[in-house]
């Protein structure tokens, strides 16, 4: 039990939990807070949190300890009754608050660094209401985890979500971020590197469902692309019915999500060397097809996926005539 007790208590430090249930406090040092103390009415701050040492005093009520003994005073339950208090859930809380805040920052980043700005405007992106609208983000890298930190968020709780790696760097390091959404909610960070790196990257966990569909889900022909890129540049030229799968292999939530009512999916993958993209296009046709949904192929220039093939000069009236000539 001991050992169980204090795991939960890396897992889920004081400061994350007080976070969750509304409590501001601020710093007063390198690794302690000051806050009004929840657990009595005052109008003076003085309920500390000391993250490195990972427990509390109030000098107002008199009371301190660790996470647990906090529980047990705010709620006047038992020791026990307030582990059951402590369910995996508030561990997914306080990542998806520390994901909003980080892809927040990351936007905040992307007008201050000139090299993200031209390498958005070299895959055709220079519409700056879209890329507000979208929260696209840019990850310099290696000033993350000192600007979450000084809002008191701990080293484990950033590995646990991915944003730091093992030895403590950020994860996304020169790369384009864009916030993937189920609704209101952020579920992943999708990273493009604008250098060496390999290209793509998310964070730890599932990318979630089709990209941006709850605004196309109710329109009776969707175009659906793999990249954000080919998704950007077609909602630039006009194209609002257009979603992004992430990738040419859609995941079971992806396809529901196709297959929930009567439309026609334009299928706009790849043109490259390999036919990989068409394969996977003709197979998911096929699929489409046999849950009674209308499939239809794009066919684009040899060597083109949508990007490339506005970026090169493509406008929106030709783009229209090849979804107009797609085939089953």
């Amino acid at each position: 039990m001991g050992e169980d007790v204090e795991a939960l208590k890396r897992r889920l430090p004081l400061i994350e939990y007080l976070r969750q249930h509304n409590w501001k406090g601020s710093p007063v040092g390198r690794s302690e807070f000051v806050g009004l103390c929840p657990l009595h009415e005052e109008t003076r701050p003085s309920f500390y949190v000391n993250t490195r040492k990972d427990v509390f005093y109030c000098h107002g009520c008199g009371q301190g300890g660790d996470l647990i003994r906090f529980i047990q005073l705010s709620r006047h339950l038992s020791f026990h009754q307030s582990l059951v208090c402590l369910g995996p859930q508030t561990i997914t809380a306080d990542a998806v608050a520390v994901l909003e805040l980080a892809a927040a920052f990351y936007q905040q980043q992307l007008d201050c660094y000139p090299e993200a700005l031209r390498y958005l405007y070299q895959r055709g992106l220079h519409d700056h209401t879209l890329i507000r609208e979208l929260e696209i983000g840019y990850a310099p890298g290696g000033i993350l985890r000192r600007h979450l930190a000084a809002q008191g968020y701990t080293f484990d709780l950033l590995r646990h979500v991915g944003l730091l790696n093992e030895q403590g760097a950020d994860a996304f390091y020169q790369r384009i971020v864009f916030p993937l959404r189920s609704g209101a909610d952020l579920v992943n960070l999708y990273g493009r590197s604008i250098g060496t790196a390999f290209a793509h990257r998310f964070l730890p966990g599932a990318k979630g469902g089709l990209y941006a569909w709850e605004k196309v889900r109710n329109c009776p022909a969707v175009i659906l692309v793999e990249g954000l890129f080919d998704y950007v540049v077609l909602r630039q030229a006009g194209f609002p019915n257009v979603t992004c799968s992430l990738g040419t292999h859609l995941n079971a939530d992806q396809f529901r999500q196709l297959c929930d009512g009567p439309r026609t999916v334009y299928l706009t993958f790849d043109v490259d060397a390999n036919q990989s993209g068409q394969q996977a296009a003709e197979q998911l046709s096929q699929r489409l097809g046999a849950h009674g949904i209308a499939a239809r192929r794009v066919l684009l220039p040899q060597g083109h996926d949508p990007n490339s093939f506005f970026v090169e000069g493509g406008n929106a009236q030709q783009f229209q005539s090849l979804v107009e000539a797609a085939q089953p």
